[in-house]
């Protein structure tokens, strides 16, 4: 049953939608968004809640030992690995309604049109949540697909904990025993492509007014932690030649890193997104201040010579402190296979949705599954582009084009692969 046959297979906007605002209320903010860093109390419900969702149908439900959830609608060739779509469940602490979830729950919406319509696919059709992609709770990001696929070993990232010393490994524990009756499912097991619809989180498809974006790759990006050490003083009776101010040699480093991350061209991402000083005392001079990078650029020559300069402009932009850099997270930059591409746009021309190829700035779970089997990505616009906020929006008719086009789109995959 390809995409030029299926016109029963709809999609239901008013369900999808529904979904979002009922996923919403898990972990939602005063402001209307949402904060559900993973595998707290409001993320595992939701996690519990689709996981019941498929158990109504009588799919199955596996949870890796990190806590990447699967529900999977059964093939009919038991030798085929799965056709897999989804995202994550975790946001931002002052995050939207949309970013992630609306991945998952277009795969849920996708699976379940599906099994409406009887269809009878050679290849598994599982949805899945990863685990942890925001990294606000257990740091780095983006680690649930790259652990399945073996990019990073489990071992230390198990032994990660929050601010309250709770280990990632606990926290999959109370996800199990939330939902007992999920098997255990292995990290690794194979897959035959992955899909996995987002918001743009930029302007270009709403300013454009176009339905799908298809994503040709995501850019490169090294993240760092650099840690400014003093020594703490009193305020009001240390000179300002005797000090070892934290905060101030904190500030020249920054200053001095904007100097080599500027680009004329605005392609370069240079953030710093935390800034933390301690003691935190008013009448205490800083004794030691933590700040992130988060640099970003298409071209991995770039990310490769920018990125390698930090620890040196650290080292001589401090004046009386000493530094100490450790690279957290990198990235290389990657593109998206063709024949995934081309099937999105197929896919896209045959609901005469209008599209457009553009590149993802942002990281997602598919840049790590690109290296383990074929991937692809589909972009819905947002209202102005803004994401990471609590303002964030995606109308119900994007939404709800996004997941028609994922339901599309396995059902092609399950005939070519």
């Amino acid at each position: 049953m390809g995409c030029d046959q299926n016109d029963l297979l709809r999609v239901d906007p008013d369900r999808l939608w529904q979904r979002h605002m009922d996923m919403a209320k898990l972990g939602a903010t005063e402001r209307g968004g949402v904060n559900r860093a993973a595998l707290t109390i409001p993320d595992v419900e939701l996690h519990w809640l689709l996981a019941s969702w498929a158990r109504k149908r009588n799919f199955a439900v596996e949870i890796d030992d990190y806590g990447n959830q699967f529900m999977r609608r059964a093939g009919s060739d038991p030798h085929c690995p799965a056709l897999v779509s989804g995202s994550h469940s975790d946001t931002q602490p002052t995050g939207g309604r949309f970013d992630g979830i609306s991945g998952v729950l277009a795969a849920v919406e996708a699976m379940e049109v599906i099994d409406d319509a009887e269809v009878c696919t050679r290849h598994p059709i599982e949805v899945v949540i990863w685990n942890n992609e925001e990294g606000t709770r257990f740091r780095p990001s983006d680690m649930g697909s790259a652990v399945y696929v073996g990019d990073t070993p489990i071992e230390r990232m198990l032994a990660a904990t929050d601010s309250e010393g709770v280990s990632i490994e606990t926290a999959v524990d109370s996800l199990r025993a939330r939902i007992d009756w999920a098997k255990v499912r292995q990290l690794g097991t194979p897959i035959a492509a992955y899909l996995e619809l987002h918001i743009e989180q930029g302007p270009i498809l709403e300013s454009e007014n176009i339905d799908i974006g298809i994503v040709t790759g995501i850019q490169g990006t090294r993240k760092f932690e650099i840690h400014v050490i003093g020594e703490e003083a009193h305020a009001g009776t240390t000179p300002e030649r005797n000090r070892q101010d934290a905060f101030m040699d904190a500030v020249a480093i920054v200053n001095a890193l904007r100097e080599i991350f500027y680009d004329p061209e605005d392609i370069v991402r240079f953030t710093v997104g935390r800034f933390e000083v301690s003691p935190g005392s008013l009448a205490v001079v800083p004794g030691r201040v933590l700040f992130t990078i988060d640099f970003r650029h298409p071209d991995n020559d770039v990310v490769q010579a920018l990125g390698d300069q930090v620890a040196e402009v650290c080292k001589k932009a401090a004046i009386r402190c000493t530094t100490e850099v450790m690279e957290t997270r990198s990235a290389l930059s990657t593109s998206f296979e063709c024949k995934v591409q081309q099937v999105i746009e197929k896919c896209a021309k045959q609901r005469a949705y209008s599209f457009k190829y553009l590149p993802s700035g942002a990281g997602h779970d598919a840049r790590y599954m690109n290296s383990f089997c074929p991937s692809g990505m589909i972009f819905v616009p947002c209202y102005k582009g803004i994401s990471h906020n609590e303002k964030e929006y995606a109308s119900p008719e994007s939404l709800a084009k996004g997941a028609q086009v994922v339901a599309d789109s396995l059902l092609m995959l399950d005939e070519m692969i």
